[in-house]
């Protein structure tokens, strides 16, 4: 399989952002797609200038990143450590398999209900449903890559006296399922956006709401604006991730 440098496959990924905004300004200028139902991507700034000038998108950004942050972190640790547990320790293993395997297949938007009934219309309710998306990507990382760990290792831990829980916990099990925790992590970046917009559909303040309010009203290219405000922050999130990432995995060759 022929492999590319990094500089050719941003390039490559330029031209393709290229042809394809261009290929959508062409289809709309054209009237292939109708332009009351899809905004032409030259409208969009416009749009978000509006916006930007309404005070509207920096108080959606910072309404959204208040309650991503806290889900994205109580999901993640605790998806993390129950990950950790159940791959460690069989009894544990088997008490909760079949909890795991009842709860894991409902969809984070299901919980949406049970959020506005427990915490309310606030910030709190969206972290959990963020928090319960954000949750089942690090358990399944965490389990698999301690599943994965050579059993050799802990043979070895144990002839150097680390043969108890916490002695294979921080010498065993950490380091070597580390890559999985950070994919894990990873991914849960990305999860916890796209659960935003169902975190905030019951009326929170935040990028989501404020999509809901402009598709409301029609205002297609205000909803365009903050799809593309979302993809852009999760970039930027995914971009500052790979620096903690190269930090926790520096070790690796």
């Amino acid at each position: 399989m022929q492999t590319l440098t990094k500089r050719t496959r941003l390039l490559l990924s330029a031209v393709g952002l290229v042809i394809f905004f261009g290929a959508w300004e062409a289809s709309v200028q054209s009237g292939l797609l109708p332009s009351g139902m899809v905004p032409a991507p030259s409208s969009l700034w416009q749009a978000w200038r509006d916006e930007l000038h309404g005070g509207f998108w920096q108080q959606s950004i910072l309404d959204s990143l208040s309650h991503y942050c806290l889900g994205l972190l109580v999901g993640s640790v605790l998806g993390a450590l129950l990950g950790l547990l159940c791959g460690m320790v069989a009894v544990v293993d088997g008490l909760l398999e079949g909890v795991v395997r009842l709860l894991r297949p409902v969809p984070g938007l299901a919980w949406v209900p049970f959020a506005i009934l427990w915490f309310g219309l606030n910030t709190a309710g969206a972290t959990f449903v963020i928090a319960i998306s954000v949750f089942w990507i690090n358990f399944y990382a965490a389990y698999a890559a301690v599943r994965g760990v050579d059993p050799e290792f802990y043979e070895l831990a144990a002839a150097f006296g680390h043969g108890g829980f916490w002695g294979r916990l921080f010498k065993v099990v950490l380091p070597a399922s580390a890559p999985g925790l950070m994919a894990g992590l990873r991914t849960g970046l990305g999860q916890g956006w796209m659960s935003v917009v169902a975190a905030e559909l019951f009326g929170v303040p935040g990028i989501g709401a404020r999509m809901m309010q402009a598709s409301s009203l029609l205002a297609t290219d205000v909803v365009v604006v903050y799809m593309l405000t979302m993809a852009l922050l999760y970039a930027l999130t995914d971009f500052l991730f790979g620096f903690v990432r190269t930090y926790v995995l520096r070790w690796q060759p």
